[in-house]
């Protein structure tokens, strides 16, 4: 259990280095490695306190003991040199583990001043050094901090997450376990702490054990209920604290230690992993950097236990692994999961995350992927909520459970959904009472059960999912592993019902009312009252708790206005019609609606019908009559029909798209917020933008010799202010053009060109050049790499905040603001050399391809809710 002061520390020590590092992963690896540097010395002093010698600062490494670096009178650039110095060299440090040394490989100081530093390591001055679980757990807090590892595809998985596939595949104290993408080691860790779980007993001093041991003489890892007077080594009075007694032999815990391994890419990760399970009690932990995809070393290692979250993103040009793999692919998850599958034991079980593209993608790999997991291992399939990994991710994801034992005697898959994990979908993702996990965790267990003991499952009682046999799913070949898809077959084949909005013991439907304008008493009182303008204009269903106006009661009463009780359809019926909302408080609505108010809960339920409506918004504009304003009446309105399936047919038709809209509005907020960031090495020399780039104007370009539409070959195209969006391509929807001639070649743009806004109150907004042709007009400037510089590496740069709001700064902000070419050049930027640079380009547009993929995502997903939609309508597609 974290206690409240080591969390205050870590706190403060990532607020004190915020702003000279202010990416999460580094500040960890900062705090990791000062901590680590504190916990040596610590050691030493012990050692020395029980009449031992020094060993890892002894000798001419005793000048960098910590003592002498926290010593009063040294001075903050003393402190700095001596202390960059210790880091830089200590992984040649001979008095130290191999395990410490591989911490501090590559160690280095990413800032230069002393007052932080000095402040940093005051705060880490306050830790001491104690193996113990507090330590271990405050270091999963700190941790916890790191988001998404956008280089290689990687989320730190949700803890909660984490104990739920433990929990499901059960390792024992005598089975090997590993994560070969292990980031962090938390699957690790958890795993771990699992295996003690159930090796442990809760006893007080006074209790026995089976073999006559006394608690005094058995090892325990925990307290319950603990006061800080209460110490975690034998013999101190804890007798009336309860605390878990490990029953594990020496030799077992022996064991146990060496069967845990994981692999990854990254030695910060590899760092992190080691320090991890270290703080839980790990003396040599098995973490190597290691290539699980193209390295063929540790291909003949196989493990009983194998638990991860494989990296989702492929390198530009994709993976180039070795041959021995079976499904050949280039794919990164692709290659996670056939080996996580090759590498279990004949008894093997494994729990592994993966994005959907494994669950359906349609190319050749992905489909002999799945097949090669029906056929051999995999027994289940867990479809988790899209913002489970929030804020850093919308990704939709599942669970894969394999067991190879189970899987040769089974001839079904089971399929399992999660649509609440306990806390919310937003970026904050605060805990929430809904919570299906439990549940799914029972359901599962129970249908693994089944299977070990060769029973039926046709009877199971299984409300979070369905069974499916193996040959349903690999009928048509592409072996789709969406367990909404085979349910989606059951609801495809039954005939539903159609029902009008007319039909009474339904429905009832409300038009609105608008009260008189000028009677300012009707006006600005506690009723919320919805016009066109609180449904914006989306393709889903939009939901209204809160208005724009509000009226009074006697507002309401002296008009044709009625109130609308909470969770109605609030549909658009004139001038823009088709805009559907639910309300999600009561409200009233102006006369441009027609809103239906569920009459029988038992038979409808609120969001199908709002769902089934949008099918029917063609109709609602072919039935609109009128002139200015074209208009559905509510006797025609009434007359709309659409199918109406059981209850718990309708739930499940709502959850299936509102997940799909969940990742749709996933999709959209990455593409609405993705900016590159290039994080800045302190070594790389800043110069100011006129040694990287030159700048030029545009043309004074006469307004009366610009037209809409060229009447000839000669005329071209000209960016002006409005043309330019900040880090996005050129805005053409508003070009105008100008007949081209010899001399104003020099205003001639090419591809890549970038080109800024030089005034106004979009001053410093940048934007590339994506095709020939273009003149530039005045106020807008071109920037132009120089020699040995990568254009699209200042492309990148100008596209950051930063240079953003220096130019709206420097320019005074304002539709009157003015940034000079003096000025822009003025501008200080990092210049690395050339490689780096290429380097940076390289991972920036390996991120990009991955944000952009998300508009085919939104593409594909839109098209999934209009099939479920298609499916309840059946031939009729919902056109009345």
């Amino acid at each position: 259990m974290l206690d409240t002061d080591t969390k205050r520390r870590i706190d403060t020590a990532r607020d004190i280095l915020v702003g000279k590092v202010p990416d999460p992963k580094s500040q960890v690896e900062q705090i990791t490695i000062a901590l680590i540097y504190k916990f040596m010395a610590d050691m030493d002093a012990d050692a020395e306190e029980l009449g031992g010698k020094r060993k890892f600062f002894a000798g001419d490494w005793e000048r960098y003991g910590w003592p002498k670096l926290m010593r009063s009178g040294l001075g903050g650039h003393e402190v700095l040199a001596l202390y960059s110095e210790a880091i830089a060299k200590m992984p040649e440090n001979d008095g130290i583990p191999v395990l410490f040394r591989d911490i501090f490989k590559n160690a280095y100081l990413p800032y230069r001043d002393p007052e932080t530093l000095k402040g940093f390591l005051k705060i880490i001055d306050e830790f001491e050094y104690d193996h113990s679980e507090r330590l271990g757990d405050a270091f999963e807090y700190l941790l916890s901090v790191l988001g998404s590892q956008g280089d290689a595809g990687q989320f730190r998985t949700p803890r909660h997450i984490i104990d739920f596939m433990i929990g499901i595949i059960d390792p024992k104290k005598d089975e090997v376990v590993l994560d070969p993408a292990c980031g962090t080691a938390g699957f690790l860790i958890s795993a771990y702490k699992h295996i003690l779980r159930a090796n442990s007993e809760i006893a007080t001093k006074s209790a026995k054990y089976t073999k006559g041991n006394s608690v005094d003489s058995v090892p325990y890892v925990a307290k319950i209920g603990a006061t800080k007077s209460a110490k975690n080594t034998k013999g101190n009075s804890v007798d009336s604290v309860p605390y878990v007694a490990n029953t594990l032999t020496p030799e077992e815990k022996g064991r146990l230690a060496k069967n845990f391994r994981g692999y990854d890419i990254s030695p910060d990760m590899v760092r992190l992993s080691l320090v991890n399970l270290y703080l839980h009690g790990f003396n040599d932990p098995h973490i190597y950097e290691y290539d699980t995809l193209t390295s063929e070393e540790k291909w003949t290692e196989f493990a009983d236990v194998i638990l991860a979250n494989p990296p989702f993103m492929s390198p530009k040009g994709g993976i180039k692994p070795h041959k021995r793999f079976s499904v050949q692919s280039k794919r990164s998850e692709v290659l996670f999961v056939d080996y996580i599958a090759e590498h279990l034991t004949p008894n093997g079980r494994a729990a592994i995350i993966v994005p959907e593209g494994i669950i359906f993608q349609s190319q050749n790999a992905y489909k002999q992927l799945r097949q090669m997991l029906v056929d051999t291992a995999l027994v289940a399939v867990i479809s988790l909520p899209a913002g489970v990994f929030q804020p850093y991710s919308g990704v939709k994801t599942s669970i894969l459970i394999l067991d190879k034992s189970l899987a040769k005697q089974s001839d079904r898959i089971g399929f399992f959904k999660v649509e609440n994990d306990g806390y919310n979908l937003g970026a904050q993702r605060r805990a929430i009472d809904k919570n299906d996990m439990p549940q799914v965790k029972t359901e599962l267990t129970t249908f693994l059960n089944a299977l070990r003991n060769r029973s039926t499952t046709d009877e199971l009682a299984i409300s979070t999912g369905l069974i499916v046999p193996k040959e349903k799913i690999a009928e048509n070949g592409d072996y789709n592993l969406s367990g909404e898809r085979y349910r989606a077959e059951v609801i495809a084949n039954h005939t539903f019902p159609l029902v009008s909005l007319g039909e009474k013991d339904l429905f009832r439907i409300e038009s609105g009312g608008t009260p008189k304008s000028a009677v300012q008493e009707y006006w600005g009182g506690v009723i919320q009252w919805a016009t066109l303008a609180d449904l914006p204009a989306t393709d889903f269903i939009s939901e209204i708790t809160e208005t724009k106006r509000t009226i009074t009661e006697k507002g309401l009463k002296e008009s044709s206005a009625k109130m609308v009780p909470a969770n109605s359809v609030i549909v658009s019926t004139r001038a823009t019609i088709g805009r559907i909302a639910i309300n999600r408080v009561p409200i009233a609505t102006n006369q441009g609606f027609k809103n239906v108010i569920i009459g029988n809960p038992t038979r409808a339920i609120t969001e199908y019908v709002a769902l089934a409506l949008t099918k029917l918004v063609p109709t609602m504009q072919a039935w609109a009559t009128g002139g200015t304003f074209a208009e559905i009446s509510k006797s025609k309105f009434c007359e709309l029909q659409m199918p109406l399936p059981p209850l718990e047919v309708q739930k499940e038709i709502v959850a299936e798209i509102e997940g799909y809209q969940k990742v749709i509005d996933g999709a959209r907020a990455v593409l609405d917020n993705y900016l590159p960031h290039i994080p800045i090495h302190p070594d790389w020399p800043m110069v100011e933008l006129e040694k990287a780039v030159t700048f030029n104007g545009g043309f004074a370009f006469k307004s009366s010799d610009l037209v809409a539409k060229p009447t000839d070959n000669t005329y071209r195209p000209v960016v002006k202010i409005g043309n330019v969006g900040r880090g996005g391509k050129i805005n053409t929807t508003k070009i105008q053009y100008h007949k081209y001639s010899g001399n104003l070649s020099r205003f001639a743009l090419n591809v890549e060109d970038i080109v800024m806004a030089m005034t106004g109150a979009t001053v410093g907004k940048v934007a590339v050049i994506d095709q020939d042709g273009f003149l530039l007009n005045q106020r807008v400037g071109v920037i132009r790499a120089k020699k040995n510089v990568i254009q699209k590496y200042i492309l990148n740069l100008l596209c950051s905040p930063g240079f953003y709001n220096f130019c709206q700064r420097t320019a005074g902000g304002g539709a009157q603001g003015n940034i000079s070419p003096s000025q822009i050049l003025e501008y200080e930027i990092p210049l690395p050399p050339l490689a780096t640079q290429q380097a940076i380009v390289t991972e920036i547009e390996a991120e990009q391809a991955l944000v952009n993929s998300n508009r085919e995502l939104i593409t594909r997903f839109e098209q999934k809710i209009q099939a479920t939609l298609s499916r309840i309508w059946g031939d009729e597609k919902g056109e009345g």
